[in-house]
């Protein structure tokens, strides 16, 4: 828990309303209804898969999204507010608590336990999700991919797999992010699911847009 993409995302927001509606993200989100509102990122996905290491996102699973964005900041800058995990608190409302489970630089087998609020849907309660990630496959500003489980009262994703890619480009950087979610419980539900995972995920390009140039 921003973009050419921006241009099909809904219409904002205010920022509180912003705030709970990107809260479950991990990428891990859930609120809303699907319906003709997704943003067109999701339904055109990239040619060629993206990966990192040779390794994506989950390719059968039926929850996904993906969006891109132009920021104009140092990729060393993005590359640092994205892998301070511990920071993510100070500059994404939706993100509670961030804490390392291991020491040093971020890198392959690094995990990291998050919460987030989960705004109640027509068939789960509100609740806050308590994350457990670990990171599968990083490359120094280049890229960064992490799974595991999201778990709250009344609420379960099995796996959340997370990937990040970074590229300079022309006055910047492009960010794509793609996220997939697979588990019994947010499968029975596939619009719902993949509309808050889709708000979920431009909600932290747009704070991480924000912040970087800022």
């Amino acid at each position: 828990m921003f973009s050419n993409s921006q241009s099909n995302a809904p219409v904002q927001q205010p920022r509180r309303h912003r705030s709970v509606m990107a809260a479950v993200t991990v990428a891990l989100a859930v609120t809303g209804v699907l319906a003709s509102t997704v943003p067109a990122a999701q339904a055109t996905p990239h040619s060629r898969p993206s990966q990192c290491g040779g390794r994506g996102v989950d390719k059968d699973a039926v929850i996904r999204y993906e969006s891109d964005v132009f920021i104009k900041a140092p990729l060393s800058t993005i590359w640092k507010l994205q892998t301070d995990v511990e920071r993510w608190p100070s500059w994404q409302a939706p993100v509670l608590t961030a804490e390392r489970l291991d020491h040093g630089r971020l890198k392959a087998g690094s995990q990291f336990h998050w919460t987030t609020p989960a705004p109640a849907t027509p068939t789960t309660p509100a609740t806050t999700l308590s994350i457990t990630s670990t990171v599968q496959e990083l490359q120094r500003h280049k890229c960064i991919l992490w799974s595991g489980p999201a778990i709250g009262e009344g609420l379960r994703i099995d796996e959340g797999v997370h990937l990040w890619t970074f590229k300079k480009v022309k006055g910047g950087v492009r960010v794509h992010t793609e996220e997939t979610w697979t588990g019994d419980q947010v499968e029975a539900d596939v619009p719902t699911a993949t509309e808050a995972l889709g708000w979920g995920l431009e909600a932290w390009l747009r704070d991480l847009k924000a912040t970087a140039e800022g």
